[in-house]
């Protein structure tokens, strides 16, 4: 296991994503050609929003090492945290449940995203606990995935996530925001949130959305700030 060294984000950045919407987020990231959005990670609660800085954890198949005590990873997250699992995609055993839920819950960590399934989904939802992931299965990961890493780059869904990238997470699936750039980013965000929002409020007073799209610039709201020295 390989821990990494992270960036600091101020816990207010974080505190800001939370309130933007995952689509904004994402339109942010295209005006500095960043791919963010996590393909395939859904929610299993409904109606959760959140924001937190990464915990990563990598699994890989028990048949690649000698099998050791299984361990219980959760317990050296921080409140504020989102545990983001890669298990490879791996649909046929499952690396969080119930009493992960439970014990991430009490310890303030905001969410888990899984590049693979979870299971005890009556008892996530009845935590409203909020979980992301590529579905659900009830067969354990115990004796057929062995954990191989916490807090190191780890791939999900074709994204590198590193420890402390900011995780931001809706019922539109969830988003990752490279550390470094997180400034930025939520002031792009913030920009096109706002438009929309009033794009929003015009289409409800009866103004035609084409003409509410044109005075704002729908259309470009994701596109690069060359003239800012963005790329």
């Amino acid at each position: 296991m390989v821990a990494s060294e992270n960036l600091m984000v101020d816990k207010k950045i974080v505190d800001q994503f939370s309130k933007i919407p995952t689509s904004n987020v994402s339109d942010a990231l295209d005006r500095f050609k960043i791919k963010g959005g996590l393909e395939g990670i859904v929610p299993i609660v409904d109606d959760v929003r959140i924001a937190g800085t990464a915990f990563t954890v990598r699994f890989i198949p028990a048949s690649q090492v000698e099998l050791k005590p299984w361990v219980t990873y959760v317990d050296k997250a921080q409140p504020g945290d989102v545990v983001v699992i890669d298990n490879g995609g791996r649909t046929y055993c499952t690396v969080w449940g119930g009493l992960l839920s439970a014990r991430a819950r009490d310890m303030g960590i905001r969410g888990t995203v899984i590049d693979g399934v979870c299971r005890d989904v009556d008892v996530i939802r009845a935590l409203r606990y909020p979980v992301f992931s590529r579905g659900r299965f009830m067969m354990t990961g115990k004796d057929r995935v062995q954990l191989a890493g916490i807090n190191e780059p780890v791939n999900i869904a074709g994204v590198l996530v590193k420890p402390g990238d900011i995780i931001v997470a809706d019922d539109s699936g969830v988003v990752v925001v490279p550390q470094e750039k997180a400034e930025e980013i939520l002031q792009a965000a913030l920009d096109v949130y706002e438009k929309e929002s009033k794009i929003l409020e015009e289409v409800k007073r009866g103004v035609p959305l084409a003409e509410a799209r044109e005075k704002y610039g729908y259309g470009e709201l994701q596109r690069a700030r060359t003239t800012s020295g963005r790329t």
